[in-house]
């Protein structure tokens, strides 16, 4: 067992626009917010999540983070309130008893294929980059916490797409431990060419809208975007809040980039999440599942529902609606469940049309609303078999 934590603010930008109402529209309306590639070009067809709003710079002081990771990052923080949530829980705590992890795959990968570019065309690096405060995984996490002052434990996770379901994980752990207060969690992921390139390369890119758990499924569709969730001390005045349970996680290692096609790890993974809470499966109202629209993954990830659930509960997917946000899924679509514990509707499986897997799973094509979840589980598998599944509980006795 471990002890649950209130999540106390959340925010999150993605193709479906800045911030929580935005997504909570776009979930309400199930219609597909997936789009051409504008950002750069790629001798393949496919459509992406593009976050199409822009972006802020730096500030000149932490001018040598400046990237399209950090500059979304930015833009998250300054949305729905979240920054200011941030800094009264610094001022109610104590700056050092505040902690940051970040899950990201891409962090400044964007920009430093920019600068590569140029190094090939001219022999020269531009003096203002620094692979460290660009490039690499923690790039974004020193970027957030220099940005906010934050003195407490400060560090990124990288694990594919369960990297920021990971994220939660790690900073419920940093307060289980008595290590922070409270813990800003992140996931953020930017469009680039790597990615792209690389899941082509596995001729998993659908050209097309993505159809995840259909029979007429092709393969997914990258997206970009930021999650952002603030982690506090259980306490009488957050009382009222969502909690985060408990994270499950699991590694099958199975394969580098295909998950076990029983989804042993993936069942684990959720089997972990229930126990560590104390939660039965009968218990969970509802499952945001992982549903990549892969052939393998959406049918090793029911294969490991079923598993789960007997009788499993509604499930339903995004990546149809939002692309899949890789390094920010887990945080993305921790804040989709949230908003169906708070508003009472379970989202839609955008594209979805008829079953194509070969276990009885209750998707659901359209939102169902209406529905009053008191708990409910966010799936995140990343390659590897790093796996996460993230167990939420409206707010309340």
């Amino acid at each position: 067992m471990i002890e649950p934590v209130a999540i106390t603010a959340y925010t999150c930008i993605s193709a479906a626009g800045d911030g929580v109402e935005a997504l909570w529209q776009a979930l309400v309306d199930n219609r597909c917010r997936l789009s051409s590639l504008k950002l750069f070009e790629l001798p393949f067809e496919t459509v992406v999540g593009a976050v199409k709003t822009p972006l802020p710079e730096v500030s000149e002081r932490l001018a040598a983070y400046g990237c399209r990771n950090a500059r979304l990052a930015l833009k998250a923080l300054n949305q729905d309130g979240f920054r200011a949530r941030v800094e009264e829980a610094m001022d109610r705590y104590q700056r050092e008893r505040v902690g940051l992890v970040l899950g990201t795959s891409t962090s400044g990968i964007y920009d430093s294929e920019a600068v590569y570019t140029r190094f090939l065309e001219t022999g020269t690096m531009p003096s203002d980059f620094h692979f460290m405060r660009r490039h690499a995984a923690q790039a974004t996490a020193e970027f957030l916490a220099l940005e906010l002052g934050l003195a407490g434990p400060s560090y990124a996770i990288s694990t594919a797409c369960s990297s920021s379901a990971k994220a939660l994980a790690a900073g419920q752990r940093l307060i289980s431990a008595g290590v922070c207060d409270a813990v800003l969690v992140a996931g953020v992921d930017t469009l680039c060419r790597l990615t792209l390139r690389g899941f082509h390369s596995l001729e998993l890119i659908d050209p097309q809208p993505c159809r995840p758990m259909d029979s007429s499924r092709r393969g997914i569709n990258i997206g970009e975007g930021a999650g952002m969730l603030l982690l506090e001390r259980r306490a009488a005045a957050n009382a009222g809040a969502p909690f985060l349970l408990a994270v499950g996680e699991s590694s099958d290692a199975h394969h580098m980039s295909a998950p076990h096609p029983d989804g042993a790890g993936a069942a684990r993974a959720m089997a972990m999440a229930l126990e560590r809470a104390g939660v039965s499966p009968e218990s969970v109202d509802y499952i945001n599942l992982h549903a990549t629209a892969t052939p393998l993954n959406d049918q090793s990830e029911a294969r490991a529902v079923t598993q789960m659930f007997p009788k499993p509960p509604p499930c339903s997917g995004v990546k149809g609606l939002l692309g899949h946000t890789l390094g920010a899924a887990g945080a993305v679509e921790a804040v989709v469940s949230l908003l169906a514990l708070e508003r009472g509707l379970l989202p839609g499986t955008c594209g979805f049309r008829e079953l194509g897997v070969d276990s009885a799973l209750p998707v659901l094509g359209d939102p169902q609303a209406g529905a009053r979840p008191r708990h409910v589980l966010s799936n995140a598998f990343g390659f590897g078999g790093n796996n996460a599944s993230v167990l939420l509980r409206s707010g309340g006795a």
